[in-house]
């Protein structure tokens, strides 16, 4: 495959599409945005940004940013409820070689959307149809407007519109757990810098950690689903029920809770590996790939490790050679993902103790032992040598 300037609609400005966006973008392709809504914004929640991600970032030109917006994790630590300390992941002299952050979502995007030339992002343009013929691919707006393109990637969420173009939606696999979020001052708890909490008890769990320079602590609760709900993000919840889901745990923990004033809460599902990611010179990124439970901390880990791969992949691509370059890319990227998602499911089982206490404490302090796997990898070396192998 020859180097060519491929023209490249990504439909979704999310964290994946913009950072594939990014990524196109320093390799020279021809690059736009489409997202439907008004503005490229993100709900007020923290991320965890792991190395596999931050490497990658960082080849992009964000190191600053992040260490600057973000919070390197100094201090990450799990505890039973009642405050009995179960594991360190990493101490603080090992976290200077660790590049682990927490990040507020908007922070992040912003970091990515902002880098992106004027002109590149398109809002209000909400996917409606598509189609494709050998030559090129065609995104149908409900504004009116379409968009032909080389290559067509679906960056739109777990509710994508343009997987039901590859193939058929896989349907929403519900893991009984519902999740909090909020976000509130670390300055009102007297927070430590970089520090990672993680209270574990039955089959709930609270975790905190700072972002935005410290400024800010991200917490969120997981807990058995009360009623049945929606994959919302921005459902509002009751900071006074919330509370109550963790009276009588560690003081700390109360403390924080107290705190919160607004939080929001949604029910957590995921959904089995698609079969295929790509038809033609579609393809699919992030979320509308691979959904997976939050409990690995890699959703958008994951999709920026999509972007880059996809990107390299693609700036040696011809017009001619896209649908082979998306195989290959779906070939780099399923069994990775895939992986991932069964780890998250896996995770979800040990943190909510569906062994005994001791088995559970036993196997958290091996955590980052079982984690080398993902946070060593680099989406971009793997993508280069599946072309070189060819």
């Amino acid at each position: 495959m020859s180097s060519s300037a491929l023209r490249v609609a990504v439909v979704g400005g999310g964290i994946g599409g913009a950072a594939a966006a990014n990524a196109l973008l320093q390799r020279g392709l021809d690059v736009q945005v489409y997202e439907q809504a008004s503005a490229l914004t993100e709900v007020g929640a923290g991320v965890a940004v792991a190395p596999n991600s931050v490497r990658l970032l960082r080849r992009l030109g964000f190191g600053a940013q992040i260490e600057r917006l973000g919070v390197r994790w100094l201090d990450p630590r799990q505890y039973r409820s009642d405050g009995t300390f179960i594991a360190q992941r990493w101490t603080p002299d090992q976290a200077r070689e660790i590049d682990h952050f927490g990040m507020h979502r908007a922070d992040l995007l912003g970091m990515l959307v902002d880098r992106l030339p004027a002109g590149i992002v398109k809002t209000e343009h909400r996917c409606v149809g598509f189609e494709q013929d050998s030559n090129q691919a065609t995104v149908f707006f409900a504004n009116g407007e379409r968009a032909t393109a080389d290559v067509v990637v679906g960056a739109d969420g777990i509710h994508s519109a343009l997987q039901a173009f590859v193939v058929e939606p896989s349907a929403p696999i519900s893991s009984g757990s519902m999740a909090y979020r909020s976000v509130i001052s670390a300055a009102s708890v007297d927070w430590p810098s970089g520090a990672m909490r993680h209270w574990l008890g039955g089959d709930k769990r609270l975790m905190v950690y700072p972002v935005r320079a410290n400024r800010l602590l991200n917490l969120v609760g997981f807990m058995p689903m009360d009623e049945e709900m929606k994959e919302s993000w921005s459902a509002p919840g009751d900071p006074a029920a919330l509370a109550a889901e963790f009276a009588g745990w560690d003081p700390l923990v109360e403390r924080v809770l107290a705190q919160v004033q607004t939080c929001f809460r949604w029910g957590v599902y995921d959904r089995e590996p698609l079969r295929r990611w790509s038809r033609g010179r579609l393809t699919l990124l992030g979320d509308a790939a691979h959904p997976m439970l939050p409990h690995a901390g890699q959703g958008a880990s994951q999709a920026i490790e999509d972007g880059v791969a996809l990107a390299t992949i693609l700036a040696q691509a011809d017009r001619a050679a896209v649908p082979q370059a998306l195989r290959i890319y779906e070939a780099v990227r399923r069994e990775r993902t895939t992986r991932v998602q069964a780890m998250s499911r896996v995770h979800r089982a040990r943190l909510e103790a569906s062994t005994t206490v001791d088995t559970r404490d036993r196997q958290l302090r091996s955590e980052s032992m079982d984690r080398a796997w993902i946070a060593n990898y680099d989406a971009e070396a793997e993508a280069a040598a599946a072309l070189a192998s060819l």
